[in-house]
């Protein structure tokens, strides 16, 4: 089974965003949902231009609808711009590795579900440079209702070798576990290294990266996992996400 999701410190193994500074988002990092479809149902059904989002058992963060089951074309081309406190993030998408994952987004986006919503983690060490949102709640244990499975790089043979290249400017989705995909994702914003079990569903464009550059400079607010792991001193707030 691979990893549990993106940090460095937490219990000396990797955790997820949701390994937070509370008992509750602690045990969500040690959840793995039982009613997601595995990466390798949602590559097949996303083949056929179909996705699956079940229900999940977590109540939503913030109202919202999950995705209908088919991507429309037009994602194949989309871009979206982050508006957030500190400055603007542009991203490309990537729906023809990652369509399931592309499509959950730009639904989000559309529904003001990111709207005035914190960006609750920075991450500064040398092997995980990143900064991560999604999760209205803001304790890195929310998410909308729905869960949905793995796609690119993960492999739909779970013993196959794989790597994956989350360098500076890639976009990735954050989870608990296999098949445990939300709302929360992260903003690499340095090399950084991780076991390909995240979801890259897209790229951060120059402007972006230098507010991800700018936030970054400001520092972390430190919390249990240690000084290069906790809330971004600046404050982060998404105010809207605009797709094109």
């Amino acid at each position: 089974m691979r990893k549990l999701v993106i940090a460095l410190a937490c219990l000396g193994v990797l955790a997820t965003a949701a390994c937070g500074d509370d008992d509750k988002s602690s045990s969500v990092a040690d959840k793995t949902s039982t009613k997601a479809p595995t990466s390798a149902t949602t590559s097949a059904a996303a083949e056929k231009g179909e996705c699956e989002y079940p229900a999940d058992s977590e109540k939503a963060s913030k109202p919202v609808q999950p995705p209908s089951a088919n991507p429309d074309a037009s994602e194949k081309t989309a871009t979206a711009t982050i508006e957030t406190s500190q400055g603007n993030i542009g991203l490309t998408f990537d729906a023809a590795k990652a369509p399931c994952t592309v499509h959950s987004f730009i639904s989000l986006a559309k529904q003001g579900y990111y709207n005035s919503t914190p960006c609750h983690r920075l991450t500064a060490a040398e092997s995980l440079s990143v900064l991560q949102c999604g999760d209205p709640s803001g304790t890195g244990s929310g998410g909308p209702g729905y869960s949905f499975g793995d796609e690119y790089p993960i492999p739909k043979d779970p013993t196959a070798t794989v790597t994956a290249n989350y360098k500076r400017g890639t976009l990735a989705m954050a989870n608990a576990g296999p098949d445990t995909n939300g709302s929360q994702f992260f903003l690499v914003y340095a090399n950084s290294t991780l076991p390909p079990d995240y979801t890259i569903f897209g790229t951060i464009d120059d402007e972006g990266l230098q507010t991800l550059d700018k936030i970054a400079a400001e520092g972390i607010v430190a919390g249990q996992r240690g000084p290069t792991d906790g809330k971004p001193k600046s404050g982060v707030e998404i105010k809207t996400v605009t797709i094109a």
